[in-house]
């Protein structure tokens, strides 16, 4: 039986995009999420990449991996 310090989470990854930058892209991926899965609690950037069109960057994409508490 767990107490309520005891959780157990999970992680799911996910690639969030964005044509301004890359905290854009997060937020998207984390606002995308938010509508599906509940108890999201934290995330961790693996992967930052761009797409570069006339010597600029055009668009960003994020992977993130996000955790969340699986329900009792």
């Amino acid at each position: 039986m767990s107490g309520p310090d005891h959780h157990t989470y999970k992680k799911m990854e996910l690639v969030g995009s964005s044509p301004d930058s890359i905290e854009d892209a997060i937020s998207n991926a984390i606002e995308r999420a938010n509508e599906t899965v509940k108890n999201l609690r934290w995330f961790e950037v693996v992967e930052t990449r761009g797409h570069i069109e006339d010597g600029k960057v055009a668009h960003w994409q994020v992977t993130i991996k996000i955790g969340f508490t699986l329900e009792e």
